[in-house]
């Protein structure tokens, strides 16, 4: 299985129209050179992460124009899309970080709207509505389980995920830059504990006059760094063998001895 992320950089300068235009261009060009299973997108590359001010005047329904576009893309260049996080108003007009999912057919695999909303009491947490749903996807090669940025800090979300099937995690983010560390050994620490692939797919630039991690990262379930982008913007393409998530849980068995948890498996 290949995979590729996309470590898109946000311009504030840059018209989210002509973002849209410009990363499902890049996701085409992608697709062509590297011949990828699964494509990776940041969390709320249409705004910034941080761009606060903004999530209102561009939040747009789940089948709104990043929909389309994603779908399209996902068509034209028959690949798994992740198609990073867009902000979500629904029917009431509540706002969420919503993440999107497409098949190499270009239909909707998955939506998962962001659990844990960064900002103690403001800014995203205040603005946004909290998602309640743990989401997986099943594709041809393995069984992924979808997170998003802050989510990183809450292991028991991923636990969840692995209870539910979860094989790799995907993980888009705006991770701010004075924070790299946090993002690089969570990363690790996730696939460690759990014994599953991590892709973790964060932004370049700076949104809102927040400066980005950048740094996107592919872990394996041993938790070894196979590839580590910098803080540009750039694209990073992986090889990855799912088999081998199966193959270091029964080598190492650590899931099998936990004994905390409604869902943890018992001996």
């Amino acid at each position: 299985m290949r995979a590729s992320l996309i470590q898109i950089a946000v311009d504030e300068g840059e018209s989210v129209n002509s973002r849209r235009v410009r990363v499902s261009s890049l996701v085409r060009e992608v697709a062509e050179r590297e011949r990828p299973d699964l494509v990776v997108l940041p969390e709320l590359w249409t705004t910034g992460a941080f761009a606060y001010e903004s999530f209102a005047d561009e939040a747009e329904p789940l089948e709104g124009p990043t929909y389309e576009a994603m779908a399209k893309t996902a068509r034209d260049a028959g690949v798994w899309l992740h198609g990073g996080s867009i902000p979500e108003r629904d029917a009431s007009g509540d706002l969420y970080n919503t993440s999107l999912v497409f098949s190499p057919e270009g239909e909707l695999a998955a939506s998962y709207r962001k659990i844990h909303r960064f900002g103690f009491d403001k800014g995203e947490a205040v603005l946004m509505g909290a998602g309640s749903e743990l989401v997986t996807v099943r594709t041809p090669d393995t069984v992924i389980g979808l997170a998003t940025c802050y989510d990183l800090r809450f292991p028991e979300m991923f636990r969840g995920l692995v209870d539910a099937g979860a094989e790799m995690f995907v993980v888009p983010a705006g991770w701010p830059a004075r924070r790299r560390e946090h993002w690089t050994l969570l990363a690790r620490a996730r696939a460690v504990e759990d014994q599953v692939y991590v892709l973790a797919c964060g932004t370049g630039g700076t949104h809102a006059g927040v400066p980005q991690a950048g740094h996107s990262i592919v872990v394996d379930p041993w938790g070894a760094v196979l590839a580590e982008a910098g803080d540009g913007e750039e694209t990073l393409t992986v090889e990855l063998d799912p088999a081998k998530v199966a193959a270091t849980r029964e080598q190492f068995p650590a899931l099998k001895d936990r004994l905390l948890g409604l869902d943890a498996p018992r001996r």
